[in-house]
């Protein structure tokens, strides 16, 4: 399955209309949503850091895959949204990055960089 075509699959899951106004409350659901999925890969890593001494099972990976499946469904969602095709994202991130690189910024900060 490519990007776009799992964006246009998950439609069928969302509970409210589409809409790039990000005072709606379908909208600012999924942008708490998207946020509140990402807390959750983060904590998985903290206990696997804290209880696990950064050991990482076959079990843990399960149940980050999981939680990462919830992040992209928050991102395609939005970006549906605002009429943005996944792959573009990809693409414009790969650019993004290439550039970078090539220009010996890979790292640092700044969006412009």
């Amino acid at each position: 399955m490519n990007l776009n075509e799992y964006q246009a699959q998950i439609e069928q899951f969302d509970q409210f209309p589409a809409s790039d106004n990000p005072t709606d409350p379908g909208f600012m659901a999924k942008l708490l949503g998207l946020s509140g999925e990402a807390g959750e890969v983060a904590e998985k890593f903290k206990k696997i850091i804290r209880d696990q001494n950064g050991q990482i099972t076959p079990e843990n990976k399960a149940e980050i895959q999981k939680e990462l499946g919830d992040v992209l469904w928050y991102l395609a969602t939005i970006a549906r949204y605002l009429d943005i095709p996944l792959e573009d994202i990809a693409t414009t991130n790969i650019e993004k990055l290439s550039s970078r690189q090539s220009r010996g910024k890979i790292s640092g900060s700044g969006d412009n960089r």
